[in-house]
């Protein structure tokens, strides 16, 4: 309980009481429960559904719905995908990539970004069919979170410092066995074929972004497992409507 605790105070700003201790692994040991975490989350949007879907026409619910886990997240993974957007952008070395990540200021690149993501990810969520939504509002957190333990899981950090690195060093193949022994049969559970198929797409994404990365950077930093989070939401809203229209259309 105590580093599921330390996971859901560090992914999002639910007052939570804080753990008693923490030792120098409990970050990286935190990771196990982060697709727990992101039931939570999905949960939260969940009963902003039930109270919003009476009040207001479903384009605008779908809208609240993402500014809400924009706020509950702390806006966190957000600005994680902007740093890395316009190190994206940059041309030069590692070092000037880890600068710009580093840099509080969001460039324009970041902003274009954050834009577009936060436009397509509503469009995502209003695409999704009725009868399947709140099932995938529990769904899509749950895979963006698990996608995080499969970035950090036998990555190296990118830069010596940071609070990546106190993630990564304390991070083993067991937190990502227990992640995955959570979320595999959830994802069958709330979305059935689409929510395999989302597991998929989003475990693909994982695996290349690390690969990516520690081929670019020589390893990962916490900006890019926030990157990796914030597209596998999108990823995963995709891939469940996009399972639903052809088992519809051609079965």
């Amino acid at each position: 309980m105590r580093r599921f605790l330390i996971a859901l105070q560090f992914l999002t700003i639910l007052p939570v009481p804080s753990p008693k201790s923490c030792e120098a692994d409990d970050l990286g040991r935190s990771t196990a429960w982060f697709p727990l975490v992101g039931l939570c989350i999905g949960g939260l949007l969940l009963l902003a559904d039930l109270a919003l879907t009476p009040l207001f026409p479903r384009h605008l619910t779908d809208a609240l719905l993402v500014a809400l886990l924009a706020i509950i997240t702390g806006a966190l993974h957000l600005d994680g995908l902007a740093d890395v957007c316009d190190g994206l952008a940059a041309r030069g070395s590692k070092e000037r990539f880890l600068a710009i990540m580093k840099d509080p200021r969001t460039g324009a690149i970041g902003a274009v970004g954050l834009i577009l993501l936060l436009l397509l990810t509503y469009a995502a969520l209003l695409a999704v069919p009725i009868y399947l939504k709140r099932a995938t509002l529990l769904l899509f957190p749950l895979l963006a979170r698990f996608t995080q333990v499969l970035v950090m899981t036998g990555a190296r950090a990118a830069r010596s410092d940071g609070l990546g690195l106190s993630f990564l060093s304390g991070i083993t193949g067991t937190q990502f066995s227990l992640a995955a022994a959570v979320t595999i049969p959830l994802c069958w559970l709330l979305g059935h074929s689409g929510g395999v198929v989302a597991l998929g797409l989003t475990a693909v994404w994982g695996l290349a972004v690390r690969r990516y990365f520690t081929r670019r950077l020589g390893g990962i930093s916490g900006d890019i497992v926030g990157f990796s989070s914030e597209i596998a939401e999108l990823l995963a809203l995709l891939a469940v409507t996009a399972t639903t229209t052809l088992l519809t259309r051609y079965l």
